[in-house]
């Protein structure tokens, strides 16, 4: 998503998510962080990060906030940004995926994609879809997209008529707010917005499998002043990593997931 939507909607949200995430701090389930840090990375403090793919040997990644979006290639060792497309001051970038030669990118509100060439970032086409843009992936068949609600899509690529989508619950509680999305081993991981979380969710089912809990890769009394929230995940240059990082974060981690707990 781009930014809290109005105040008591997001109240109740969170409060319904945080109700979920406690049960499972009482089993214990959060005692380890799930996860361990390989390696890490600058990035630009000023990036709004919605949207990342690793590709092949850079980061390809959308940003957002109105009249900042862009679409750009940025280079992993050094944060440094080597090309960019900006989006029209009035457009709000939101998620991001690759199929073959093109890229698919979401706005937030405007209710409208994105349709680039991968080696060039030379705009293509766009695309209508309803509602809210938040997260994209690909299985590599379908476009899948979250819009703010417990909600995925999967979308024809070549109509982007949504074909089916799934509710996704949490112990039989919808989970919403589901933000940037990535097709790691036949499962979707997803932020979910506004927390430290990754939920793994069967894409068939819309079950949340594993909740994991990333409050302890940058912990908020570490982050400087003008950080935002834990979004971004990308399936890492090596295998079994990923890369995430959150948005205006200073840095970027490659990290492992550890062996997932029992729920």
């Amino acid at each position: 998503m781009a930014h809290p939507t109005p105040l008591a909607r997001s109240a109740a949200i969170l409060t319904c998510v945080a109700a979920l995430f406690a049960c499972d701090r009482a089993r214990g389930q959060d005692v380890d962080a799930p996860f361990e840090v390989v390696a890490q990375w600058p990035h630009d403090s000023q990036a709004y990060t919605q949207g990342l793919i690793w590709d092949d040997s850079v980061l390809l990644e959308s940003t957002g906030s109105y009249g900042r979006s862009d679409l750009r290639r940025v280079d992993l060792a050094t944060g440094r940004v080597l090309a960019s497309t900006p989006l029209a001051a009035n457009r709000f970038g939101e998620g991001l995926a690759r199929m073959g030669s093109r890229l698919f990118q979401l706005t937030w509100e405007s209710n409208i994609g994105y349709i680039y060439d991968a080696e060039t970032l030379a705009p293509i086409d766009s695309f209508t879809y309803a509602g809210e843009g938040w997260g994209l992936t690909t299985d590599g068949v379908s476009l899948i997209m979250s819009d703010g609600s417990d909600s995925i899509r999967y979308m024809s690529p070549e109509t982007f008529v949504t074909e089916r989508s799934v509710h996704v619950k949490h112990q039989g509680n919808p989970l919403r707010k589901l933000n940037e999305l990535e097709f790691v081993n036949g499962d979707i991981l997803a932020n979910v917005y506004e927390t430290d979380w990754l939920a793994r969710i069967d894409p068939a089912t819309g079950v949340v499998t594993q909740l994991l809990d990333f409050a302890s890769l940058y912990p908020k009394g570490n982050r400087p002043y003008g950080t935002d929230v834990f979004n971004g995940i990308a399936v890492g240059p090596d295998s079994g990593t990923l890369l995430v990082t959150g948005k205006m974060w200073p840095v970027l981690f490659t990290v492992r997931l550890k062996k997932p707990a029992v729920q």
